[in-house]
């Protein structure tokens, strides 16, 4: 029997980090990080992982001001996943991302690892954050 993935979303305006669920979709696990620009390599990069992992939904982090409020990375993240589905037909749905570069930067100090030399390290953690909140709330 083949399980479907959920791909998880960190978009920024640099980099994308990206986290893929394991094939029952309980835990995320970290993928890579790509760059962004130009956009339409990026966007055929998550194309093809969605091929190569049988993804069936992205979750991508909705950036939210700490009030609640959306503000210009909001615009600009929905502005690039529109950009995804106009090429890619899978579903997309947005999880909350408040903090999560701040928790995964955290994260990485614990391990001793400094986030400072690893921004593609914090994009990757912070996808794997929003992917795991995501199927935790769907369990």
């Amino acid at each position: 029997m083949s399980y479907k993935r959920t791909l998880g979303l960190d978009i920024g305006t640099k980099r994308i980090g990206i986290a893929i669920s394991d094939p029952l979709g309980i835990s995320a696990q970290p993928l890579k990080a790509i760059l962004r620009k130009p956009e339409t390599d990026s966007v055929n990069e998550i194309k093809k992982i969605c091929e190569e992992y049988d993804v069936d939904l992205i979750v991508a982090g909705l950036p939210k001001n700490m009030d609640g409020s959306l503000g210009f990375q909001t615009e600009d993240v929905l502005s690039y996943l529109k950009l995804i589905k106009n090429n890619i037909s899978i579903n997309i749905e947005l999880e909350d991302e408040r903090l999560t570069s701040k928790i995964a930067e955290k994260a990485l100090i614990e391990q001793s690892k400094k986030p400072s030399r690893k921004k593609e390290l914090i994009d990757i953690s912070s996808a794997i954050l929003i992917l795991q909140q995501f199927l935790n709330r769907k369990s």
